[in-house]
């Protein structure tokens, strides 16, 4: 179990994001890949309400399950302990959840791309998230290298997010005046785009 401690940029200018990243030597080292999250609580959400959470990611053969703590701090990273693993069968895990009393309580859905460099620190990566309601970097890292990298991309602290996809979601609906339900992408025939 190590601490993940991570922030989150909107981008304004995906294109431009893109191009800075290549000037700065980051190389692509996970090709982009289609994210389907479930988030699982209880039906009293006690989860949610000890700010943890449940996630269960399949993004294409691969399914792995998270269990994210609370919050270490409130200053301008999120950094949480974190426990992971991959997991088989994701339905089937999805199944033996439910069994077990939790229920599905949010899905999200992104397009991730990720970028290293070979000098930086381990488990020190951005990733390219394209998302229903925009695009974001999240910067995952040690802090230093957070404020170094999101400071060479343009960002200032002032701009950091440490947010889940789950409140910028529900933000975002409030703000459209939407009905919040899931963040998922749906295509003309109902499907979700990639399937």
């Amino acid at each position: 179990m190590r601490p993940e401690i991570e922030i989150k940029l909107a981008l304004q200018d995906p294109a431009a994001t893109l191009r800075r990243l290549a000037e700065l030597g980051f190389r692509r080292v996970h090709r982009r890949s289609f994210e389907q999250n479930t988030l699982f609580d209880f039906p009293d959400s006690r989860l949610r309400s000890a700010d943890s959470l449940l996630r269960l990611r399949l993004e294409g053969r691969r399914s792995r399950l998270t269990f994210k703590g609370p919050r270490l701090n409130h200053d301008r990273f999120k950094e949480r302990l974190e426990i992971e693993t991959d997991v088989r069968d994701g339905p089937e895990t999805a199944r033996i959840l439910v069994a077990l009393g939790l229920r599905d309580a949010f899905r999200y859905e992104k397009f991730r791309t990720v970028y290293r460099r070979r000098a930086d620190p381990d488990h020190a990566e951005v990733a390219y998230d394209e998302t229903p309601i925009g695009t974001y970097l999240e910067l995952e890292g040690p802090r230093r290298w957070i404020d170094e990298t999101a400071r060479a991309l343009g960002f200032r602290r002032r701009e950091y997010i440490t947010a889940s996809y789950g409140r910028l979601y529900f933000d975002w609906c409030q703000a459209q005046g939407r009905e919040p339900t899931n963040m998922v992408f749906l295509g003309v025939s109902g499907k979700t785009k990639g399937e």
